[in-house]
C-alpha cells in the first residue's frame, strides 16, 4: 500500500459516516480539509487500486424478510473446484471459500422471502452429490462490525457490535423494492452521484436522500458505507475463530469474544456430533500469527479451550447479495 494519513481517515470515514446528502464528497472534503475533487480523486484512485471493492447501501437480509444460512460441504480434493464452482452460480451464493478443515467448502446462502434456505442447502447438496455437510443459521447476533480502522492500522473494528445478544428475527420493515434496488448499487463517483439513482427509480434526489436515512433509523440499512478489500488495506489474514461453548454459557461467552476489536462478527449457530462449536468469530489481523494470538487471548479470557481456528484457502465469491432482482 502507499496510503497517506488523508487517505487512511477518508476511508474510516467511507466506512463509518458517508454522507448521505446530495454532495456527499464535498461534506467529506469539509471534515479532511480537502475540496470535493481532491476527495473524489482520492476515492477513485483507491478504486482503481482495489482497496476499496464498493460503496453502497448495506441492508438487513431480515429486515427485507429475506432468511440466510452458512453452511459447509465435505467435498473430495479432486471435486473440490467442480462443486465450488456449481455453488458459486447459484445467485443466493453471496460468499464462497476453501478453509482448512475436512469440512472444506463453506458458503453463505440468502433466499427470499417464502423460501427456506436449509431446503436450499440441501438441494445444492444433492444436485452436487455432497452426502454429509453443516447447515449453520444464525441462532443468535453478538456482533456484525466490519469497519477497519486504517489509522491505528491495529486490525480493529471501529463500530460497537449491533443488536448485541440479539435473535435473528425477521424485522417485518417495509421498503419500496425499487429504491432498494438503485441504492444497493456501487455509487458511481461522481460530485452527485445520488442524483442519477433517484432518476432511475423515478423519484427525487432528495426523496431518494430522505428515504434511504429513513430505511437507516428503522434498521432496514445498517448503513451507506464503503466496503474494502481487506487484504489489499493492510489486513491481510482473517480466521473464522469456532468455540465448543456449553449451552449453558453461550451469552456469557459471545459477548465476551464479541467486545475483542479484532472481530468484526460472532454469532451462535447449531452445533453436531461431528461439530461441537456453537459460537463462530471472524478475526481479522495483520498476519495469521496474529490472528492465532487473538484466538489465544480470547481461549485465556473464556476459559473455552476446545477451539479451531479456521483460515480460507481460496476464494471462489465475494458479492454482494442483491435484493429484489431476478
Amino acid at each position: 500500500m502507499d496510503l497517506d494519513e488523508i487517505d487512511r481517515r477518508l476511508l474510516n470515514l467511507l466506512q463509518a459516516e458517508f454522507p448521505l446528502a446530495p454532495r456527499p464528497f464535498a461534506g467529506l472534503g469539509e471534515r479532511l480539509g480537502l475540496s470535493e475533487e481532491e476527495v473524489l480523486e482520492r476515492v477513485r484512485r483507491l478504486k482503481a487500486e482495489k482497496i476499496i471493492r464498493q460503496i453502497s447501501a448495506i441492508f438487513d437480509s431480515r429486515a427485507l424478510g429475506y432468511r440466510s444460512t452458512l453452511a459447509a460441504f465435505q467435498v473430495p480434493d479432486d471435486r473440490l473446484e467442480q462443486v465450488a464452482t456449481a455453488v458459486s452460480q447459484n445467485q443466493g451464493v453471496s460468499h464462497n471459500y476453501a478453509r482448512n478443515h475436512f469440512f472444506n467448502l463453506w458458503f453463505t446462502l440468502t433466499v427470499p422471502p417464502g423460501e427456506d434456505p436449509q431446503a436450499g442447502v440441501e438441494s445444492l447438496a444433492r444436485e452436487n452429490s455432497v452426502s454429509r455437510f453443516l447447515y449453520l443459521p444464525t441462532l443468535r447476533v453478538f456482533k456484525v462490525a466490519v469497519q477497519f480502522d486504517m489509522v491505528g492500522m491495529e486490525g480493529q473494528s471501529r463500530c460497537p457490535p449491533e443488536k448485541v445478544g440479539s435473535a435473528p428475527e425477521a424485522l417485518g420493515i417495509e421498503v419500496d423494492p425499487v429504491l432498494v434496488r438503485q441504492l444497493q448499487k456501487d455509487l458511481e463517483l461522481v460530485q452527485r452521484p445520488f442524483l442519477s439513482l433517484a432518476e432511475a427509480a423515478g423519484t427525487s434526489e432528495e426523496s431518494l436522500l430522505e428515504t434511504a436515512r429513513l430505511y437507516q433509523g428503522q434498521g432496514a440499512m445498517r448503513r451507506f458505507a464503503a466496503v474494502l478489500h481487506h487484504r489489499k488495506a493492510g489486513f491481510s489474514a482473517n480466521g473464522m475463530g469456532v468455540w465448543a461453548v456449553p449451552q449453558e454459557r453461550v451469552e456469557e461467552v459471545g459477548l465476551a469474544i464479541a467486545a475483542f476489536p479484532q472481530v468484526t462478527h460472532c454469532y451462535q449457530r447449531p452445533s453436531y456430533r461431528d461439530w461441537p462449536y456453537s459460537v463462530f468469530s471472524m478475526i481479522h489481523s495483520r498476519t495469521v500469527d496474529g490472528c492465532w494470538q487473538v484466538t489465544s487471548e480470547i481461549s485465556l479470557k473464556t476459559g473455552i479451550q476446545d477451539y479451531n481456528l479456521l483460515f480460507s484457502t481460496k476464494e471462489y465469491k465475494k458479492a454482494r447479495v442483491k435484493y429484489y432482482e431476478d
